[in-house]
């Protein structure tokens, strides 16, 4: 069974890029979008430009965790891509915690009160 809260249409991947807005830090590049749902569906990248694939899966698993950390302080309804920037290699997690709090606070992606 798929979870439904994970963006993998090629379609939904597209209309993000194009209509969407984006938000870069030091570590992660976050884009965003309204989805109309009553869920924010997600999606982790990693490049090969951040190296080889044990640095590219450290990488979505770093960028996993961050998120799972922040998910309850995201705002609902949206559609959302994180990529890790080549620079997150030989990180720990609290940095890219905060790199995507930072990226996701410029965005407005957080709630009010956080």
């Amino acid at each position: 069974m798929l979870k439904p809260n994970v963006l993998r249409k090629k379609k939904d991947f597209s209309t993000l890029y194009s209509k969407g807005k984006s938000v870069g830090d030091k570590y992660v590049v976050l884009f965003y979008r309204k989805n109309g749902l009553t869920y924010n569906r997600v999606a982790f990248l990693a490049s090969k430009k951040v190296g080889n694939s044990v640095f590219r899966n450290r990488a979505r698993r770093l960028m996993k965790e961050s998120f799972r950390e922040l998910e309850k302080e995201f705002r609902i309804g949206y559609d959302l891509i994180i990529i890790g920037r080549n620079t997150i290699n030989g990180i720990k997690c609290q940095e890219v915690i905060k790199s995507l709090k930072s990226a996701a606070n410029r965005g407005k992606l957080l709630e009010s009160g956080k």
